[in-house]
């Protein structure tokens, strides 16, 4: 608890304090108690036993009404304040309740009671003990309160001495400004009269003055700068020995200097504007220009005006006159016109950077540095140039192809930018690109987009030319050698391959642009060139446009193919991936296709009506039936030599395959059935002659004997000669691993041909070309019985797994 707040000791007033007991008890320290005199009574009596009752121990419960009584309390009126804080509160509660917790333990036995007045006296002593210590403290507090009131009050009274010397001056300096107004006129007479003695010492040079501003006028129209210049400085000291004086009073005879220092600057600028034709004509006035706008760049006065800046207003007169000296007005070419401008820049630029280096260097200060001022000068200009006209009408092909090579080669070349006698001066290093990126990528799509259309037409117009000759009642022309010629692959090469060549003097990135188009192109104009041919070759099959020599240009277009097949690598740039080749070969190969379709069209529609007789009885006793075939195979292909190699082996190898299909599909209609075994004998005799004479045919012809197809009618030769039909299963076995496209209903004509083979054998023959392996089909194997196309069987020919089953 507060010591502050225990009274006196006097009986009724506050509680004194039990805290421990003597020493000379055992039990040990206790918690601190307070209780009131007046419950000490009550209190032995609680604690006192009685003779019926038994001992009450430490630890049990008291009842509620015990515990009332036993609460220490303070008495009514009492001075000693309440606690401050809840937790104050509960600290007393709990040290109430600890005290009565120890003395219910201490005064628990009779005996010990004896010993309360003992308690008494030792806590009034310690009570008073206690007061004497506050009232102490108490002393010493009230004796600081004292010192520090009589330390305010000589503070005070210091105050107050400072504030009535204060008063004092602030009065006599109100006095003195009520003086010094008193003198003010006094002072302005001074003023006018200082003011007077300097005009009056000054008046014979400011009546001057009009006269010196008429003759600096003077110079300055004859150019005479640097006395223009010096008369000038002359008239601007004057002004400054009079404005001083005057307080800043402008005189209005003045008036006039900031015009004339004007007038000087214009004219400075204007000779640093044509610093060209000076530094060839005058350099006296460029270099009088030059020393005037140095000079007063070093100039300091002290007269309130703007800054003159003339230095800067000369460099930006040098700048300003170079660009419109070249790119004053506004580029307006004509198309075609842009490769001219840019030969005379490249003639110009070069030129003005000799006479700047020669020239107008020596008349300039070296910090000018004006070889380099000259050299990003020009290239500046030129480059706004530039983004001008790349902003403005769209540039034709040669106007974009001629401004990417002369800005990426020409410009930066040792003709111009590059050239070794500029020197380091120049520092053209540090010039920025003539164009950025994204003007290259405008101008080579700008260049590409329009080449392609060129190329298109041009393409166009060839084949359209070609074309038209088909009709003619002329055949193909014809080489040296005496193969069919046309200038027509070679034109589209060269059309294709210069573009390509002429672009790779810019960049490589354009000519990869470029070359990708040509390859485009040149599948378009394949594409379009096999279209003619199949609307040529309708139009004559329907006798629509009859063509007088239809199959030589057919042979003369598989020449072209041939032609741009072998030169085709020529538009292949180096460095060009393999493989941007493979899409234009692949149209090459189909248009050579698609030609030897149209031939072999041909062919068969005059064959065919021959081939509706075989076989037949004749057939068997003579062979005029494919004499007729072979004559009119000679008369046919007499052309083909007049195609190149390799197009005349394929062509001949298609021809002979195709004759051999067509024998083949005659063979299978059914027109014949051997009636005896001389039949038989005597058809596979036939079949052994005609390809003995078919082999002979087209080894005159010139084709090779390996790729013939004439020996598979050596194989049914074999089939129809045999004597032992029950053979025929081995014989079948052995022409299915020759030709392994042969079907059971190609197996079931021919021995339909035979004309002695029984249901059962039949079924025995066909069955053995599912037993055994199944051949497979080699790399180059030439499909033939597939080719050939058959009428359905009988149904008591059929298996019960073929297809009418």
């Amino acid at each position: 608890m507060n010591p502050m707040c225990f009274p006196k000791p006097a009986p009724g007033s506050c509680p004194r304090a039990w805290q421990e007991p003597p020493s000379s008890f055992s039990e040990g320290p206790r918690p601190r108690l307070q209780l009131r005199e007046s419950t000490l009574p009550a209190l032995t009596q609680t604690l006192a036993p009685t003779p019926t009752s038994s001992p009450v121990l430490p630890g049990s419960a008291m009842d509620s009404a015990t515990k009332d009584e036993m609460q220490p309390s303070l008495p009514p009126g009492s001075s000693c304040p309440g606690p401050e804080w809840p937790e104050q509160e509960r600290a007393e509660q709990l040290a109430r309740g600890a005290a009565l917790k120890w003395a219910s333990g201490i005064f628990y036995r009779p005996e010990q009671l004896a010993r309360l007045g003992q308690y008494h006296s030792r806590e009034v002593q310690r009570t008073c003990s206690l007061e004497a210590r506050i009232k102490s403290v108490v002393q010493s507090y009230l004796e600081g309160v004292k010192t520090g009131v009589w330390q305010l009050a000589q503070a005070f009274e210091a105050v107050q001495g400072t504030r009535e010397a204060l008063d004092q001056a602030h009065g006599l300096l109100q006095g003195m400004v009520e003086a010094t107004e008193t003198l003010k006129p006094l002072r302005e007479q001074v003023a006018q009269h200082r003011q007077l003695q300097v005009l009056s010492q000054l008046l014979p040079r400011l009546r001057a003055v009009p006269a010196a501003v008429a003759h600096t006028r003077t110079l300055i129209g004859a150019q005479r700068l640097l006395e223009a210049y010096v008369c000038l400085r002359e008239l601007e000291q004057l002004q400054e020995e009079t404005w001083a004086p005057l307080g800043g009073l402008e005189l209005p005879v003045f008036e006039g200097l900031g015009p004339l220092a004007e007038a000087l600057g214009q004219a400075v600028e204007a000779a640093a504007g044509v610093a060209g034709r000076l530094a060839r004509e005058d350099p006296a006035l460029l270099v009088a220009a030059v020393r005037v706008a140095e000079v007063d760049a070093r100039h300091t006065t002290s007269l309130e005006l703007p800054p003159r800046d003339w230095q800067r207003r000369c460099l930006q007169a040098l700048q300003e006159g170079l660009e419109r000296t070249h790119f004053g007005t506004p580029l307006l070419l004509e198309p075609g016109a842009l490769a001219g401008w840019l030969e005379a820049l490249r003639v110009a630029l070069p030129a003005e950077l000799a006479t700047a280096e020669a020239l107008v260097a020596p008349c300039c200060p070296p910090h000018y540095k004006v070889v380099r001022l000259w050299a990003h000068t020009l290239h500046s200009g030129l480059r706004r140039c530039l983004q001008q006209l790349l902003e403005g009408p769209k540039l034709g092909a040669a106007d974009a192809f001629a401004l990417l090579h002369w800005t990426l080669h020409v410009y930066l070349g040792p003709e111009m930018m590059g050239s070794l006698e500029l020197g380091p001066e120049a520092d053209v290093s540090q010039l920025e690109p003539l164009l950025t990126p994204e003007n290259i990528e405008q101008l080579e799509a700008m260049f590409v987009t329009q080449i392609q259309v060129n190329v298109a037409q041009w393409l166009q117009k060839a084949l359209d030319g070609e074309v038209a000759e088909w009709n003619r009642e002329q055949e193909p022309g014809t080489d040296s050698s005496g193969f069919y010629h046309s200038p027509l692959p070679a034109i589209v090469l060269q059309i294709l391959e210069e573009n390509i060549r002429v672009t790779s003097l810019v960049s490589e990135s354009l000519q990869r642009r470029v070359h990708g188009m040509a390859l485009s192109e040149l599948g378009t104009f394949l594409r379009s060139f096999s279209d003619a041919l199949i609307r040529f070759s309708r139009d004559h099959i329907r006798g629509e446009a009859m063509a007088p020599h239809y199959v030589p240009y057919l042979l003369a277009t598989l020449n072209y193919q041939s032609a741009l097949s072998s030169s085709v690598s020529v538009l292949q740039p180096d460095g060009a991936a393999s493989g941007d080749l493979a899409p234009v070969e692949a149209g090459l190969d189909e248009l050579q296709r698609r030609i030897c379709r149209l031939v072999l069209e041909a062919l068969l529609a005059e064959l065919q009506p021959l081939f509706e007789a075989l076989p037949s009885r004749r057939w068997l006793s003579s062979p005029e039936l494919l004499d007729d075939v072979c004559e009119r195979t000679v008369r046919f292909c007499q052309d083909f030599r007049r195609v190149r190699n390799p197009a005349v082996q394929l062509l001949l190898a298609e021809a002979e395959r195709t004759v051999v299909l067509q024998y083949l599909r005659a063979l299978m209609q059914g027109r014949l059935v051997c009636r005896g075994a001389d039949e038989r004998i005597q058809a596979a005799q036939r079949l052994q002659n005609d390809a003995a004479q078919l082999r002979e045919l087209f080894l005159g012809l010139g084709l090779e004997e390996s790729v013939q197809c004439a020996p598979v009618l050596l194989s049914l030769r074999d089939l129809l000669n045999l004597r032992d039909p029950m053979l025929l299963g081995l014989e079948v076995a052995g022409l299915r691993q020759k030709f392994p496209d042969v079907s059971e209903d190609h197996v079931s004509a021919l021995l339909d041909l035979r004309g002695d083979v029984s249901r059962e054998q039949r079924l025995a023959a066909l069955s053995s070309l599912q037993a055994g392996p199944q051949p497979s089909l080699s790399a180059g194997h030439r499909a033939l019985f597939s080719l050939v196309p058959v009428p359905t069987p009988a149904l008591s020919s059929c298996l019960p797994s073929g297809p009418c089953a």
